[in-house]
């Protein structure tokens, strides 16, 4: 599983804040890396320079084989309760999209017609 971080102007995307955030995302989607292809993290400030709340914005994108990425976004006043709020928003999409097909999947070994 790649995982690509991406930063606007306003944060400062040092290596040491990238490796942290490949953390996360291994952690969080660790049971699924093995049909995730890539996830794509864009990270940013809303506000700028000012500070404000909640205005620090984390969206994930991931790729899986065969699918439409499946994005999610959070926002949080810092960018490590960003990161870990859309982590988690991440692993639950995939994981619900995951398991409908595979339900789709044995629906069809079965010869059961799909609902």
């Amino acid at each position: 599983m790649l995982i690509l971080v991406n930063t606007d102007g306003t944060i400062s995307g040092h290596e040491a804040m990238a490796e942290a955030v490949k953390g996360v995302v291994t952690r969080e989607l660790e049971h699924v890396s093995a049909r995730v292809s890539r996830v794509e993290v864009h990270l940013s400030d809303e506000d700028g320079k000012k500070h404000g709340r909640d205005d620090v914005r984390c969206m994930m994108e991931a790729r899986i084989e065969g699918r439409r990425p499946i994005a999610v976004t959070h926002h949080a006043s810092s960018l490590s309760e960003a990161v870990d709020g859309a982590a988690e928003r991440l692993r639950r999409a995939l994981d619900t999209a995951l398991a409908k097909v595979e339900h789709h999947r044995h629906a069809i070994d079965a010869g059961r017609p799909l609902p």
